[in-house]
Parts: C-alpha cells; structure tokens; sequence
C-alpha cells in the first residue's frame, strides 16, 4: 500500500478527532487504518493520505454502507456534519469515551471516570449554528449521478475530500437556518441567470466565489455577504440582488454586503479588494448570558450560542467553587473579545478582572464589549501571555485564580511554564481540543496541579469537536 491507493475498508472502532480505526492483517502483524469522519458499523470507500510504520491515515472518499446505528433523516447531508445520521445519544457517548481515553493515555490520569464531572449535552442539535460559508464553483458533484459535472453553476458544500467540487444545497442541511438553507437553491437561480460564472477553483477564474450568512438567534436575523472577484464585475447589477433578497427573506434580512476578492486563495475573508455594505445594517446584536453582543460579518463569536451560554457557566462554577475572590485577582488568559473576563466581572464586582490576549483587535473588540453592556470592572491588556508578568510586575504573587481558553493547537510549554510560575490557586483551563489539554494536564499535575474535575461540554453535534473544562488546584492550598 503507498499514498494516494483507495481502499475498501470496514470501520470497527473510533477515536477522538473523527477517526474512525479499521485493523488490517499483514505478515507483520495487525496494520492500523485511521478513516477521518467515519463512524463504527460503515463500509467505506478512503484513500491513503500519510503512511507510518505501525498505521496510515486516510481521507474518507465515500460511504459504501451506513452503519446499521444510523437513521435516515430529512436532510441533506454536507461534509461539515459527518455524524448527521448517527443517533445524538450514541455520538456523545463516543465523544466521552475517546476524550477519557486520551486522558488516561496522554495524561497518565488512570482514574479519569472518578474526576469526570459531566456532559453538557447542546441545547440545540439542529439548526444551531450563527455562521455558514457556502461555496460557488464551475464543477458540481451530482448528488443524483454522484458524477462530476463541469461548466456547472454549484452554491453549497464542498464535497467531502475535495477542494474544487461542489454539492449544490438543494435542501436544508440541518446544520444552519432552516428558511435560509430551503431558498438557497432560489438564490443560485437567481446568480445563474445573470450569465456570469461560477469561480472555478483550478483556473481560478470566474466570477461568483462565496456567500457568508451570519445569524443572530437573538433578533432572529441575517447577515449576507456575497464575494465576488471583479472579473465582469460592470455586467452585475448588485442593487437588483439586494433587492431580491429583501423580498426572499423579508424583515429577517438585517444587511447585504458585496465584497470583491481577487486574492487566488480560495478563501472567504476579504483579502484584496473593497467590501460596501448595499443595503440594511453591518452588525447583528447576540445575547450570551446576560450580555449583548455587536457582531459583524468578521468579528470572531461563539458558532453555537445556547451551547456556550452552558460552557461558560459551567467554567464560571469551576472559578467560584469554595473559593472567595473578593479583593482578589482573576486572570483570563487568551481572552479573545472579552467574554469571560466580563461574566466574571458581572459575578464577582468585587474582584480585579484582567483579560490578556495577544491580538489588539480582539483586545479593542473586548474593550468595546465591555462599554456596550456597561461593565467597568475589567480591564483588557494586548500583550503575549508568557511575558505579561515582565510587562506588568504589579501582578505579581496576587493572582488567586487562572482561566485559560487557548487556541485549538493549545499552550506553547515555554508559556505554560510562565503561567505556572504565577502561582495561582486554582487554574480552570477550557479547550477545545482535548488531546492538547490531556497533554498539558500531565505539565500542570507534575508542577504541583491537581485536576480536581473535568466536564465536556458538546457545542458541535453531528461533528467530531468536542470542547473540555478541567478545574486545576493548586495541591496544598
């Protein structure tokens, strides 16, 4: 077997991440086969991306057979919801199982069950999400003929596997708005009769690239950007589409947006180019918690607010739990747009809040947060975590409690090492990769660190993400 064969495989197990685990017999011994997005029970069809000496790892191509657990549902299924068919019950017991799994073997917690606290099932497993990045492309994959059609006109998903096809979304994927997903194909027909093209990825020609939809379950509203390159960009009439799409979607439309990119990465952010807003608002306003939000088309948010309402009350408890924090420092680490810090300062005014982050955007994003929901108590730096105490020795010796939310690829050691050295209490760490966490629970329990509890929290149904909360004490306090 080399890279790039496809395989016929039968998947018999799953591990965290969306892999699903196939063992393979060879006159060396049992060979393992990592399948990504497959699910125990199913006949697939992979082709070999990596190959290693004791496993390879595949790209999953197609299902050939559904596993026996799955049920057939009034959607139509995208790559950005593998797990769609898979009863809710049955994929957040395996979501628990692989992450308990990768504590006990990265972290070396043989008796992870006892420290495991709860899962926090989404409060929503349909329809949850806030953002959609939908793709144009001159080459479609036929659902009907499962063939691939060229000089196509295709508004959807990308197809599983691929970077230049595309499925056209003909119905609603249950992932996103119902209303808006069931007229999408109205809005593909609309963009096709205009007789300019779709953006074919290889050439990286054409005109129509990617429609951006932004929701807020708060007002109950959308956000739509359409990006274009400006190849023919005199021959489109954007006033008429926008007037199309105030009579499609009603009052529910809050602002249309028209961006032209001509950056050959096939990409949605605006790179090159110039963005005006056609017609409506450029901001939505979401609720979490107790605390509104203005969001824009590019501000980073929540993807499932119900679910991370649950997630930082969850984080909240861990910080509070018989612990007094009045007078004292708590630190949010990572804070991004300034969310914890301000549900900490809201449940505990007479703590110091400080929220480092180490991007002036999010830390001006933050700021502007705090003012609109009249928070005061909190204050934002934009400085590198790891060389905050050098920047700021006031902090020094009086942080009582330490919340981590890093990014996916977790903490740097050199900057776990700077936070250990600050010697908080208690360190509640949220991640939303539990393989970076485990690994960074074995540093922190070697440093004198006890994971007192762990919860999982599920803001991704039908997917293989899963996000964690582990409550850290410091041992002799």
């Amino acid at each position: 077997m080399k890279r790039g064969d496809v395989l016929e495989l039968r998947i018999t197990d799953y591990s965290l991440g969306g892999k699903g685990i196939c063992k393979l017999p060879t006159e060396q011994g049992e060979l393992v086969v990592f399948v990504e997005n497959s699910f125990p029970g199913q006949l697939v069809r992979a082709r070999i991306s990596k190959k290693r000496k004791r496993h390879i790892e595949c790209k999953l191509l197609d299902i050939i057979e559904r596993a026996p657990i799955e049920q057939a549902l009034d959607y139509q299924e995208i790559s950005g919801a593998p797990y769609i068919f898979v009863p809710v019950a049955e994929q957040e017991s395996m979501k628990k199982e692989s992450s308990l799994t990768v504590f006990r073997k990265l972290a070396n917690v043989q008796d992870i069950h006892e420290r495991f606290d709860r899962f926090i099932s989404s409060p929503k497993h349909f329809n949850y999400r806030n953002k959609m990045e939908y793709s144009f492309s001159s080459i479609e994959h036929d659902l009907e003929s499962n063939e691939e059609k060229d000089h196509a006109f295709a508004l959807g998903s990308k197809r599983r596997g691929t970077w230049w096809k595309v499925e056209s979304l003909n119905k609603e994927s249950g992932m996103f708005d119902q209303e808006l997903e069931n007229k999408l194909h109205l809005i593909r027909t609309f963009l096709e009769k205009t007789g300019l093209p779709a953006w074919h990825p290889p050439q990286k020609t054409g005109f129509f690239r990617h429609l951006l939809v932004r929701k807020s379950f708060h007002q109950d509203q959308l956000l739509i950007n359409l990006v274009t390159s400006s190849e023919g960009l005199e021959q489109f009439n954007v006033q008429e589409f926008s007037a199309f799409l105030q009579e499609l979607l009603g009052k529910r439309l809050a602002g249309f947006r028209h961006t032209v990119n001509d950056d050959v990465a096939d990409r949605a952010k605006i790179e090159n180019g110039s963005s005006q807003l056609v017609f409506g608002e450029n901001k939505l306003i979401e609720q979490l918690n107790d605390l509104f939000f203005e969001i824009s088309m590019e501000s980073f948010f929540q993807t499932n607010p119900a679910s991370a309402s649950l997630l930082y009350e969850q984080a909240l408890n861990y910080v509070f739990e018989d612990l007094d924090l009045s007078g004292k420092v708590v630190m949010d680490l990572f804070c991004g747009t300034g969310t914890i810090g301000q549900l900490l300062a809201r449940r505990s005014p007479e703590s110091e809040i400080i929220g480092v982050d180490i991007v002036p955007e999010a830390i001006q994003n933050a700021q502007e947060n705090a003012r609109y929901n009249k928070i005061e108590k909190v204050r934002f730096y934009a400085a590198d975590v790891g060389k905050f105490l050098f920047q700021y020795p006031e902090y020094a010796g009086k942080i009582a409690c330490i919340v981590l939310d890093p990014p996916r690829a977790g903490i740097a050691p050199k900057t776990l090492q700077k936070i250990i050295q600050l010697g908080a209490e208690r360190i509640v760490y949220i991640s939303c990769n539990p393989a970076t966490q485990a690994r960074d629970t074995d540093t922190l329990m070697s440093a004198g660190y006890d994971l007192k509890k762990l919860s999982l929290v599920d803001q991704f149904p039908h997917t293989s993400h899963i996000e964690s909360i582990a409550q850290f004490v410091r041992i002799g306090d």
